[in-house]
C-alpha cells in the first residue's frame, strides 16, 4: 500500500511490532513551551526512548497529540511534582542521568561516550532556567559544541540531538559484541 494511501495511525500501528526501544529515556522540566514536549514525544517514539519523565505540568493530550506528529500515545510519560521526586526515581532505579547543560565541567558531545550498563536519561532543562542543580550535580553533564554563531539550541534541538547520539553510540556498541 502506499504510505501516503494510509493514515499516520494506520502508519504507526503497522510498524509497532517491529519498533526497536532502547534503555534511554528523556526526562525534561516543565518547559514554557506546550511544542517542546511535544517534539521531545516525537523523538522519543522515533529513536525509540522508553519514556518521557516530565519535571512539572504536562498539557493534556489534545494539546501535545498534535504537537507530538499523532506519537502521544505510542510514548510512555511520567511526572514528578518536583526534580527532587524525578531524583528520588532515577537513585532507586539505578538510572544513570546525562545532562545536557552550558556548565564549566560538561563534556562536548563530540567527545562523550555513553555508558549503556545501566538505564541512561538524557536530562534537559527549562527554557530559561536550566537543569536543577540537584539533579545536574547527580548528572554527567554534556554540551552540544556549536561552531556558529548561535550560542545555544531551542531545549528539543539540544534534545534530539543528544538522544540520536546515544541510540547511534549504543547501536554501534551492539554491532562490536554481536
Amino acid at each position: 500500500m502506499n504510505v501516503r494511501q494510509e493514515t499516520r495511525k494506520e502508519r504507526y500501528n503497522s510498524k509497532v511490532n517491529a519498533a526497536k526501544s532502547y534503555p534511554i529515556s528523556l526526562c525534561c522540566v516543565n518547559f514554557m513551551h506546550d511544542g517542546n514536549l511535544g517534539y521531545l514525544i516525537r523523538s522519543a517514539a522515533c529513536f525509540g526512548a522508553e519514556f518521557i519523565h516530565v519535571i512539572g505540568s504536562i498539557p493534556p493530550r489534545k494539546v501535545l497529540q498534535p504537537l507530538s506528529g499523532s506519537l502521544y500515545d505510542y510514548v510512555n510519560i511520567k511526572q514528578y511534582i518536583n526534580p527532587s521526586a524525578f531524583l528520588d526515581y532515577a537513585m532507586d532505579n539505578k538510572i544513570r542521568l546525562v545532562s545536557a547543560e552550558l556548565a564549566e565541567d560538561s563534556r562536548s558531545l563530540f567527545t562523550h561516550r555513553f555508558n549503556f550498563d545501566s538505564h541512561l536519561c538524557l536530562v534537559v532543562g527549562n527554557e530559561e532556567l536550566g537543569i536543577p542543580i540537584e539533579i545536574l550535580s547527580n548528572s554527567e553533564k554534556i554540551y552540544i559544541p556549536m561552531p556558529g554563531v548561535g550560542f545555544c539550541l531551542n531545549t528539543s534541538q539540544a534534545a534530539n540531538i543528544a538522544l540520536y547520539e546515544a541510540v547511534k553510540q549504543y547501536e554501534a556498541q551492539e554491532a562490536v559484541q554481536r
